[in-house]
């Protein structure tokens, strides 16, 4: 889950940033929570996607996957 605050912080500076303006009709809070509701519905098919591959579609490679988590120490 998005910590919408920062969400917040990270969208406002980056429309400044792109000269967008936001209409007044448009609820700044409702903006955000509607950029998180559709950034985290990609996230989470990214993470399925990413659990397939990670473990080969259901078939894992428990050699690699070591290899892996090696990389991280």
């Amino acid at each position: 889950m998005l910590d919408r605050e920062v969400v917040k912080e990270f969208l406002l500076e980056k429309l400044k940033d792109a000269g967008i303006r936001i209409p007044k009709s448009i609820d700044k809070k409702k903006l955000v929570e509607g950029f998180c509701r559709f950034t985290e519905d990609d996230y989470y098919e990214w993470l399925k996607d990413n659990f397939k591959t990670f473990f080969n579609h259901w078939n894992p490679d428990w050699e690699w996957i070591k290899e892996k988590l090696a990389e991280i120490e």
